[in-house]
């Protein structure tokens, strides 16, 4: 009788111990990411330190598939694309993204409305947004074209696509178009969060409305503008479906971004050790990412009346 009690009685101990039961309950979870997340990376970084390619198993080179790279014009572009393209974008999104956020925190008729439709760019797919877009940016038949020299503005359609710096720009567009929303909803369920009577007080006592954007919302809205820009960051930095759609990486290279580019010599091109350094090259932009946002969130001491 003892000896059946024990173990029951162990075995109760281990479900009232909170330790544990995180830990019960975390497992799945951790073998999910285990298996979906830790071994395709793992395996990448040991692609990218071989000659792999399709086909065959690639022997180990050591660091040879990053010498490439570091004298690779087309990789040094894909860059400056990527980094060129995630700044310009998500500085864009912040910024229009806020702004829709404090118009839709008004007391506005059909608000509920509006904000259903605001999210309707982010829940489309980005296969038939690229699409869409694609239709937009045609260089015969491109309806902002039209609509310009139907109103005397150019004479000639605009070569969205074929131009270098008219790519850069059209895809640009798109991503901020398909993710302001994101922005612009997380943002809006931040500022639901800070008490009106803050702003109730501050206007009693004089301040102005930038004043009580500057000293109350932003303040208290910056854990918030943290993690939402740090995931609008990671997106836009490892956006692929909507470049490969609209442009492949083209023209000359112009819209490759490090993601692109570590597709098409990978999987078209064959090089699987190539394609997968690039992939291992992204790495250090996503891990400032995430201590960007690691350190954001430390202004919740502010909040909690800590130092900041």
């Amino acid at each position: 009788m003892t000896a059946t009690t024990k173990p029951s009685s162990a075995l109760g101990a281990l479900t009232r111990n909170n330790t544990f039961l995180g830990f019960l309950f975390l497992l799945p979870a951790a073998v999910f990411l285990l298996c979906f997340l830790t071994y395709p990376l793992g395996l990448g970084v040991w692609l990218g330190f071989t000659d792999a390619k399709i086909g065959r198993d690639g022997i180990f080179i050591g660091l040879e598939n990053y010498q490439a790279l570091a004298s690779d014009s087309v990789f040094w572009m894909a860059v400056y694309n990527t980094v060129l393209y995630t700044f310009i974008a998500s500085v864009l999104k912040f910024a229009l993204g806020l702004w829709l956020a404090l118009i839709l925190n008004e007391n506005l008729p059909f608000k509920s409305f509006f904000r259903a439709i605001i999210l309707l760019p982010w829940v489309v797919p980005t296969v038939l947004s690229a699409l869409a877009f694609w239709w937009i940016y045609d260089a015969q038949f491109s309806i902002i074209s039209w609509s310009l020299i139907k109103l005397g503005l150019i004479d000639t359609p605009i070569n969205f696509l074929g131009d270098p710096n008219n790519a850069r720009a059209s895809v640009i567009a798109a991503n901020v178009w398909r993710g302001i929303p994101f922005v612009a909803i997380s943002l809006l369920a931040g500022l639901q969060t800070i008490p009106q009577s803050l702003h109730e007080a501050a206007s009693l006592d004089g301040a102005t409305g930038w004043q009580r954007f500057r000293f109350i919302t932003l303040p208290m809205l910056t854990p918030i503008i943290a993690v939402v820009m740090t995931f609008s960051v990671l997106f836009t930095f490892t956006d692929f479906q909507l470049i490969y759609v609209l442009t492949k990486g083209g023209p000359v290279n112009a819209t490759h971004l490090m993601a692109t580019l570590s597709f098409q010599r990978g999987i078209p091109g064959g090089q699987l050790g190539e394609g997968a350094a690039i992939a291992v090259a992204m790495i250090p932009f996503l891990l400032a990412s995430i201590l960007f946002s690691f350190f954001g969130l430390q202004r919740r001491k502010w909040q909690q009346g800590g130092q900041d």
